[in-house]
């Protein structure tokens, strides 16, 4: 019997320079914490787990049976031929006792195979409930390929770390055990003695290697990760791609990232076989002690040919079980090591948590206030120097400036996305900390600059601002963002497709899917930033006229760069390098005649020449 000769691919060795440096997070997690860490998620099932060890206990007695029923056979056979009967008895107990192996061992996988599914299913679900409660700063650093690939090798080798610890590893070592104690009580200590020796030599062997060898697979998981990040980055920015020409440079970078996993594989296998060979001499030098022992004494008339035989099937059993050891440690080693990176996700600390005593929000007509807010998403770099303001209940704040001034910062404050450095934020005079974050988010939706729909349908896109909604809401939605009729001339209507990221779409459709998400959510306070900004000018004034409808009654903050969308506003903040430079109504900041006014005048002289006739140059 050859030992296993097939893993998962591997990477290089940690010193090769050609390869990323290891994600050193996952490794402050031992393989004892990651089993602690798994065991909560085990404790329903104990029952289970029972009944399935007392089935591998019962398939390995049946196991014990086999030779002892071959040796009787074998004995009875090597008789005179005039005397030649047929051992019908053991014959049948020969046949019952491979049957019953292989029914315990089956219902075993019947018993146990919910347990490892539904550990895995926890464990993966908990993980990415986790990921989705990180704050912003976690979300922005992470490489979505990366964290998808953790996250899918983590989930299956939960289900492979059960299996092969609880019904691998210990029902080998009891076949071990009974083994050897029957040839003891059955022979002699000479061959438990050599028994014994091969499966020391055997195992030190393979404890050694396989943890010399785990590095490589360390190495392996982050190379494997890092191909999938480069790959996934790319194939999202496929366009980009194209506008540059970068086919052959992106294909170049990628080949980089198999090239690191492609010497892995040769380092694995390389180191694999050396592994085989050392298990592959220690079990045929033992077999054939064994096997030199039995036949000496069947030659010296001590032992029969049935004990000759009895002798080379334990054999077989120990040797097949000591090679599955083998393989078994490498696997368990491996999916620890996945598992690590699994839970090392579970270590990212959630930067913005509730309160213990948070309570839950629920406003109509909310104020909000902003008090001398100050943030920074670098401690190096501040962003808002002491912002202040306040939105009436019902009432409209438009907040203008250039690029960069730190208005849209203010929604995801608002959001509560991060915690201010200092300052305070408040709706209807409590500080947003005081709420729960998932009913301060309740209470607000947006519709932002940079629409990102779910590849689904247009219908799944809209209802996903209430999903309890009806198809009447969704619809009535639509009709008010100015787009159902649109999306009636679909061949598909709402079932239509949009695409990954909603790329089927033009911006302006997009923009118009999102303001009917935000207003079937129906919030209390609602935010625009820059709602309009994919739509063309006859577009944009049908849609203004619909979004100031909508505003009535809601508190509203809207960030907008076009200043023709906000001269209703209430109030109008103009920001400038994070600070508040102007507040006012529109006519009296144009009065004012400041940043506010030569902003107006340079949109207007802009206005005025896109809509004047293009004169052609002789």
């Amino acid at each position: 019997m050859k030992p296993a000769t097939t893993e998962t691919p591997a990477t290089p060795d940690e010193n090769d320079e050609s390869v990323a440096p290891v994600d050193r997070a996952s490794d402050a997690r031992g393989d004892l914490s990651v089993v602690r860490d798994m065991l909560p998620y085990l404790r329903p099932y104990i029952g289970r787990i029972s009944l399935a060890l007392l089935l591998i206990v019962a398939a390995k007695l049946a196991n014990l049976l086999v030779p002892f029923a071959l040796k009787g056979i074998v004995d009875q056979l090597n008789v005179e031929p005039s005397l030649l009967m047929l051992p019908v008895a053991l014959l049948l107990a020969y046949g019952a006792a491979r049957i019953g192996v292989t029914l315990f061992t089956e219902l075993r996988q019947v018993v146990f195979a919910r347990v490892m599914a539904r550990a895995s299913r926890e464990i993966t679900l908990r993980v990415f409930r986790h990921l989705h409660a990180l704050s912003h700063k976690f979300h922005l650093a992470r490489r979505t390929g990366g964290v998808a690939r953790d996250v899918e090798r983590g989930g299956s080798a939960v289900a492979d770390l059960l299996d092969w610890t609880l019904y691998t590893i210990f029902p080998t070592a009891l076949e071990i055990v009974l083994v050897t104690a029957v040839l003891v009580w059955a022979y002699d200590w000479g061959f438990a003695a050599i028994t014994l020796a091969t499966l020391a030599a055997y195992t030190i062997w393979t404890f050694s290697i396989t943890e010399w060898r785990t590095r490589f697979y360390r190495a392996a998981v982050e190379a494997d990760t890092r191909a999938n990040e480069r790959a996934v980055d790319s194939l999202l920015n496929y366009e980009t791609v194209k506008y540059f020409n970068n086919e052959a440079h992106e294909a170049t970078r990628y080949d980089q990232n198999l090239r690191n996993l492609e010497n892995a594989r040769v380092k694995s296998q390389t180191s694999l076989a050396v592994l085989n060979l050392g298990q592959t001499v220690f079990i045929a030098i033992g077999v054939t002690a064994m096997m030199w022992r039995a036949a000496a004494g069947v030659t010296a008339g001590e032992l029969t040919i049935g004990d000759l035989v009895l002798v080379n099937a334990y054999l077989l059993q120990l040797s097949a079980p000591l090679f599955l050891l083998g393989m078994v440690y490498r696997e368990v080693k491996q999916a620890l090591t996945n598992m690590e990176r699994l839970f090392g996700l579970l270590d990212q600390r959630q930067d913005v948590q509730d309160r213990p005593d948070a309570q839950t929000l629920s406003v109509l007509r909310p104020t909000v206030s902003f008090e001398d807010v100050h943030f920074s998403y670098d401690e190096r770099r501040s962003i808002l120097h002491g912002v202040s303001f306040d939105i009436a209940a019902g009432g409209t704040v438009a907040v203008v400036g250039h690029s960069g001034s730190g208005k849209s910062t203010l929604t995801r404050l608002l959001y509560r996305f991060y915690d201010l450095d200092s300052g305070c934020i408040r709706i209807d005079g409590r500080d947003i900390r005081d709420f729960s974050q998932e009913s301060l988010r309740a209470a607000i939706a947006i519709v932002p600059q940079d629409t990102v729909l779910f590849n689904d349908t247009i219908f799944y896109n809209i209802q996903y601002g209430r999903t309890d909604a009806t198809r009447q809401d969704v619809e009535e939605a639509a009709r008010a963002a100015h787009i159902h009729d649109f999306i009636m001339n679909l061949p598909d209507g709402y079932e239509s497709e949009v695409g990954e990221r909603g790329l089927k779409l033009s911006g302006g459709e997009k923009q118009r899917v999102a303001i009917a998400r935000a207003l079937l959510k129906n919030p209390a306070v609602l935010i625009f930033d820059e709602a309009t900004s994919a739509l063309d000018s006859q577009s944009e004034k049908s849609i203004q006229a619909e979004l100031d409808r909508i505003q009535v009654g809601r508190t509203t903050l809207i960030i907008a760069h076009r200043l023709s969308t906000v001269m209703n506003a209430d109030q109008i903040l103009v920001m400038d390098g994070g600070r508040i430079v102007e507040r006012g109504r529109h006519a009296e900041l144009l009065a004012a005649n400041g940043y506010y006014s030569k902003m107006w005048r340079l949109q207007q002289e802009e206005r005025r020449v896109e809509s004047s006739p293009l004169v052609e140059l002789a």
